[in-house]
C-alpha cells in the first residue's frame, strides 16, 4: 500500500496529511498558540482528592486542573501490563494496571501533595486533560518507562525471531529501574542503534528529574515534540513512500533531524515547490472540506449524515436516490455495506473519538445482518485507533467506542455557530409572531398605556406587517390599545421586546 505524508508547514499552524494510495485518511493540526498538551509531562499539586470518584484533580499550570484516575495513579503493588496499540501519531503505548479493590484513591494521594504526571489526552470541549503517574517517554525505536520492570515488544512485529532477538538486545542494555517497549520501528535494527535510543532516553528522564528537583509546583519538566518530528518518530516507517514538506526552512530542519537516526529514510523527505499550495495540488484541501459537512454522499447515490454532540455522534445511513436493481432487501444491503467503508474512512479523517452510534438501514435476514457486520469489523481492523464495536441489533444500529486522544477534526476547525448556539436550527418567524402575541396580551391586561412598541428582527417583522397582520389588528381590537412595530437588525430573530408607551 503506497503511503505519503504531507506537511503544510505555515507561520501560524501546521497541518499534516497521512495518505494511502491517494486518498486523504487522517489530517494533524498543530496551531502556534493554541498547541497540545499530550505527552508533556509536569510537576503538578493535587487539588482535590474525591473519594466518591476514586480520582483527584491536579493543577499543572493549564487553564483547568488535569483529571487523575485512581488507575492512573503508580503503584508499586499493582500488576502492570502494557499493551500496544498503534495509533498514529499518539504514544504506541497503553497500561493496564489491576490493584487491589481496598487501594482508594486517598490512600494514594493527599490533597496539597505534588506529583510528576503526564497529559495522557487532551482537554476536549468542557473536560480538562486527563493525567497519569505512568510516565512513558517515546524514542525513535523505543518507549522508556521509568520505575517499571517490563520489556514489551510492538505486536505489530510478528516475526518470533525478530522479536527474540529485539527483546535480548534491550534486555542487556536496559538501564536499572527502567523498563520499555519495543516499537514497531525498531524491526531490523542494529544494536548500536538501540543503544543510542536507549541512551538518549535515560539522558532525557535524568534531566526531568533534576528540573523536578529545582523547581515549584506547577510547572512543565518536559515539552513533547511539535508536530512534524512527532510524524517522523511514530509515523514515518519503512512503509512509506516519502515525505513532503513546503516550507524549505522546515524541510531542511526535518531532513537534518531524520538523518540522526537513519540515512535511507532521509532520502525519502522531499522538498515540495510547487506552484499550487501543497493540500490543493493533493487534493487535501476538498477532504478537509468534506470532512466538515453534515451529510456526505457515497457513490451509490446513498449517504450519510453525521451528527456530534457532547456525550456521542450518531451516524445516520439512507439510501437517497439508489434504487437498486434486484430487491429491496439488495438495494439496502449494498447501501449499508458502501456505507461501512465510507463510515470508516470519515472516522479516521475527522478524528471521531468516544461512543459512536451507527444507524444501519433495517435488514430482515440475518446472514445480510452478518454480512455488514463483519465488514464493519474488517474496515475497524485498519484504523489504529483503538475500537470495540456491539453486535448489530433487530433495528439496524451497532455501538460502538473510538480511542479519543484530542478533539475532532470539526471541534479543532470550528466554533459553535453563536447564532443557534450549536443546536443546527432556530425558531421559525412565524413561531417569534406567536410569542409577541402573547407577550403583548400578557402586557396590555391591566395596563393603562394606550400603545406598544414591539421590536423584533427584519424577517419578523415583515411577517407581522404581511401573514399576521390580522392577528395584530385583532389584538389592537381587542384590547382597543395601539401597537408600533419596529424592524431592529441587530437583534437574534428569536429575539424581541415589548415596550408600553
Amino acid at each position: 500500500m503506497a503511503s505519503e505524508i504531507i506537511v503544510n508547514a505555515g507561520r501560524e499552524e501546521t497541518r499534516v496529511a497521512l495518505l494511502e494510495n491517494g486518498l486523504v485518511t487522517e489530517i494533524y493540526i498543530d496551531r502556534r498558540k493554541d498547541r497540545g498538551v499530550a505527552g508533556n509531562i509536569y510537576k503538578g499539586r493535587v487539588m482535590k482528592v474525591l473519594p466518591g470518584m476514586q480520582a483527584a484533580f491536579v493543577d499543572v499550570g493549564l487553564d483547568k486542573s488535569a483529571f487523575l484516575y485512581v488507575g492512573d495513579v503508580f503503584d508499586s503493588a499493582s500488576e502492570y501490563a502494557p499493551m500496544m496499540e498503534d495509533e498514529g501519531l499518539e504514544l504506541e503505548v497503553e497500561t493496564k494496571r489491576k490493584r487491589s479493590h481496598a487501594t482508594q484513591i486517598e490512600d494514594l494521594l493527599q490533597e496539597g501533595q505534588d506529583v510528576v504526571v503526564q497529559v495522557s489526552k487532551e482537554p476536549i470541549s468542557t473536560k480538562g486533560a486527563r493525567c497519569t503517574t505512568y510516565v512513558s517517554i517515546p524514542g525513535r525505536y523505543l518507549v522508556v518507562m521509568p520505575g517499571v520492570n517490563h520489556i514489551g515488544v510492538s505486536r505489530r512485529i510478528e516475526h518470533g525471531e525478530e522479536r527474540k532477538r529485539l527483546r535480548e538486545i534491550v534486555q542487556s542494555l536496559r538501564k536499572p529501574n527502567m523498563g520499555y517497549i519495543i516499537r514497531t520501528a525498531s524491526e531490523g535494527r542494529s544494536e548500536d542503534e538501540l543503544r543510542s535510543d536507549i541512551e538518549f532516553l535515560g539522558k532525557l528522564w535524568e534531566n526531568i528529574q533534576r528540573k523536578r528537583e529545582r523547581v515549584a509546583a506547577p510547572a512543565l519538566l518536559h515539552n513533547e515534540l511539535d508536530l512534524v518530528f512527532r510524524v517522523f518518530r511514530d509515523a514515518f516507517t519503512s512503509d512509506v513512500d516519502r515525505m513532503v514538506i513546503d516550507s524549505a526552512d522546515e524541510y531542511q530542519r526535518t531532513r537534518e533531524y531524520v538523518e540522526s537516526y537513519t540515512t535511507s529514510l532521509a532520502r525519502r523527505v522531499k522538498h515540495y515547490d510547487g506552484d499550487d499550495p501543497i493540500f490543493e495540488h493533493y487534493g487535501v484541501e476538498i477532504e478537509i472540506s468534506r470532512a466538515l459537512g453534515r451529510k456526505v454522499w457515497l457513490k451509490s447515490g446513498g449517504y450519510i449524515i453525521i451528527d456530534q454532540t457532547e456525550a456521542l455522534t450518531t451516524i445516520d445511513v439512507n439510501t437517497g436516490r439508489y434504487v437498486g436493481k434486484r430487491s429491496l432487501e439488495d438495494t439496502i444491503l449494498k447501501t449499508n455495506l458502501e456505507a461501512v467503508r465510507e463510515i470508516g474512512y470519515q472516522l479516521r479523517l475527522r478524528n471521531i473519538g468516544g461512543i459512536v452510534i451507527l444507524d444501519f438501514i433495517d435488514m430482515e435476514r440475518e446472514d445480510n445482518r452478518r454480512k455488514v457486520y463483519n465488514a464493519l469489523q474488517e474496515t475497524l481492523a485498519h484504523d489504529r485507533a483503538k475500537t470495540t464495536i456491539s453486535h448489530i441489533s433487530p433495528l439496524g444500529l451497532i455501538e460502538m467506542t473510538r480511542k479519543r486522544i484530542r478533539e475532532s477534526l470539526g471541534r479543532t476547525l470550528c466554533d459553535t455557530c453563536p447564532y443557534c448556539d450549536g443546536r443546527g436550527y432556530i425558531k421559525s418567524c412565524r413561531t417569534v409572531c406567536y410569542e409577541v402575541f402573547r407577550e403583548l396580551q400578557k402586557s396590555f391586561a391591566g395596563s393603562e398605556e394606550k400603545k406598544a412598541l414591539v421590536s423584533v428582527h427584519p424577517a419578523v417583522a415583515d411577517m407581522l406587517y404581511d401573514e399576521e397582520r390580522s392577528g395584530v389588528e385583532e389584538i389592537e381590537k381587542e384590547f382597543g390599545k395601539k401597537i408600533v412595530i419596529k424592524a431592529d437588525p441587530n437583534l437574534h430573530q428569536e429575539q424581541f421586546e415589548v415596550v408600553m408607551v
